[in-house]
């Protein structure tokens, strides 16, 4: 349910809510929140809550410091493992400056005018990830340590697989808050889990994968586990993936020139990727990842197949046709990567690019011969920040 202003102050007043977290993403992608009690609320939609920009990484400087939380009513949902006397529910914000303009680095804010300009061009951007984990046990300190939570492989079940409860319980949590998930599973890595989610706007996709990953969190320490989403938390296993599945249509094109438009923003997203590959993949682990267990390395696409930067799966309808970007990581903002996945993809409408031919080999087996003229991703964290510090694109999407 999308909630106005004056349904939420409603809401808070008859269903006992005793704390309203407002919530918000750092520019790295780490969530954030400030808590207020219910009879702030209506200052904080009229005036804003105001916060020390400068004490967060990349905002702001100590002369600059006052930014303002406005919450976003249609983000309401109710954290269900809190007290159960007395809700508790959170708010996604837009991030003010004091003079009421949005603050540059918001990255919300971001995705949503790239949501607004591919709306304008009538475009009907659906996204769907999938994100992947890893459970370990805690010493008696409750204290991480590196020893998964069982030794189970891909889709295996229990007693093998001894995260099937703690799934359930994660998923049930999210039903609660209207998160529906599409599916959930052990995934290759011992301890390693995924679930995945149903197509939604950008905007609401981001805001899913905030709230999934409090509630793995919020789980896992419940159930005396610590969960990992860092890129590669065992050397020699699966890294964690966050595969970005996107479906991308116009009303007013027939099916010819649909999936002519839809080659075209993935040869956009193809020609950029490189440029805003440090937004993907943002942290020097992430590079470990590249380029193994069904990691990609290079900029290339094909139909099914597990080794590509791009796969384009198997459908047996249609209208369920999209595209599955499988390089970034789950350290990733989740609203920049969106933002820049569409205003590339954009760009290659625009252009009319072209994405050239498929990849149809297993280039974690193929021969140098293969390899070696193919376009890569870059292979550290140095490498990706350089060459988006000299991108004109990436500058582009940033001032938008």
């Amino acid at each position: 349910m999308k909630y106005t202003k004056d349904e939420v102050l409603e809401f808070i007043e008859q269903d006992d809510v005793r704390f309203i977290r407002l919530a918000f993403c750092d520019f790295n992608g780490k969530q954030k929140n400030i808590a207020i009690l219910p009879c702030e609320l209506r200052r904080a939609f009229e005036e804003g809550i105001s916060f020390d920009a400068s004490a967060i990484a990349g905002f702001t400087d100590e002369v600059h410091s006052d930014l303002f939380l406005f919450p976003i009513p249609s983000t309401l949902t109710v954290l269900p493992w809190r007290s159960l006397q007395g809700k508790v529910v959170r708010m996604f914000c837009e991030i003010r400056h004091p003079n009421g303009k949005i603050f540059e680095k918001d990255s919300r804010s971001i995705l949503a005018r790239a949501e607004k300009l591919a709306k304008e061009m009538n475009l009907d951007i659906q996204i769907g990830s999938e994100v992947e984990f890893y459970l370990f046990k805690t010493n008696e300190k409750n204290e991480p340590t590196k020893v998964p939570f069982d030794n189970a492989g891909y889709l295996d079940v229990a007693p093998e697989d001894k995260g099937e409860n703690v799934r359930r319980e994660i998923c049930q949590y999210l039903s609660q808050m209207g998160i529906n998930p599409e599916a959930s599973h052990h995934e290759e890595g011992p301890g390693q889990n995924e679930i995945d989610f149903h197509y939604s706007s950008p905007l609401k996709a981001a805001d899913n994968v905030m709230n999934f990953s409090t509630v793995v969190k919020a789980v896992a320490d419940k159930s005396g586990l610590y969960a990992d989403f860092s890129p590669k938390p065992l050397e020699k296993k699966s890294g964690n993936g966050f595969h970005i599945n996107i479906s991308v249509t116009n009303s007013e094109l027939d099916e010819k020139s649909n999936f002519e438009m839809q080659t075209q923003f993935m040869a956009g997203v193809l020609a950029h990727i490189k440029e805003f590959t440090s937004f993907l993949n943002p942290t020097e682990e992430s590079y470990k990842r590249l380029g193994q267990n069904k990691a990609p390395k290079y900029i290339t696409w094909s139909r099914e197949n597990r080794s590509q930067l791009i796969r384009v799966p198997a459908v047996n309808n249609e209208e369920h046709r999209r595209m599955e970007i499988r390089s970034a990581d789950p350290t990733a903002n989740p609203y920049l990567s969106f933002a820049f996945l569409i205003y590339a993809g954009i760009d290659g409408i625009n252009k009319k690019m072209k994405r050239g031919e498929p990849m149809n080999v297993n280039l974690f087996t193929a021969d140098a011969s293969i390899t070696d003229g193919l376009d890569r991703l870059p292979e550290s964290l140095k490498e990706a920040q350089e060459i988006s510090a000299g991108s004109d694109f990436v500058k582009w999407v940033l001032a938008q």
